[in-house]
């Protein structure tokens, strides 16, 4: 049975990114994130304390490290590439390039799809045969921090393995987190 101290670590998000790094033999980022599936919550810390907690969205389908799963991918993951600086909230990207297009200037048959707006954040997975490399790589299944089109489905799983963010929140946090910073997803 757990102790206070243990259901305490559980909770601790500073804690749990401490323990992933230690597992792996990394240091931990002066930033890092704690996204939680259960709660569709993500929590921004800096120098060892909780800055900042978002509503989000995650997967409608399970959690899943597996390639064609669309589930949003668990563990210990880093900030592979940094995008969209600059372009103003709800820019619409494809393949990672603006379109030079808001959302709410497209077609309401484009906008019933989530898009990828504001920015992004694309991960990498840290864990080899967890969520690196194989059939269960982060980065080549494109899994992503970014804006969404539908800030009103933020709370409840929408996406389709993405971390989905309100778009004035994602650039706001764009603008805090630098590329290696890392990101633990748990359930």
């Amino acid at each position: 049975m757990p102790t206070v101290n243990d259901v305490f670590s559980m909770d601790n998000p500073v804690e749990l990114v401490t323990k992933a790094c230690a597992r792996l033999g990394i240091k931990p980022a002066d930033r890092s994130l704690v996204v939680r599936l259960g709660t569709q919550t993500m929590q921004f810390l800096k120098s060892g304390a909780v800055v900042k907690t978002y509503v989000i969205s995650t997967s409608r389908r399970p959690a899943s490290n597996e390639k064609d799963s669309l589930g949003t991918p668990c563990g210990l993951h880093a900030i592979a590439e940094r995008i969209g600086a600059g372009q103003p909230p709800g820019m619409v990207f494809k393949a990672r390039v603006p379109t030079g297009r808001h959302y709410s200037e497209l077609p309401v048959t484009e906008t019933e799809p989530n898009l990828i707006t504001s920015r992004i954040l694309w991960l990498r997975g840290l864990e080899l045969g967890v969520n690196c490399g194989g059939t269960v790589d982060t980065h080549a299944r494109y899994i992503y921090l970014h804006g969404t089109n539908h800030e009103d489905r933020l709370g409840t799983p929408f996406s389709a393995g993405c971390v989905l963010m309100g778009n004035l929140d994602i650039i706001g946090l764009y603008d805090e987190i630098r590329t290696g910073d890392q990101v633990l997803i748990i359930a």
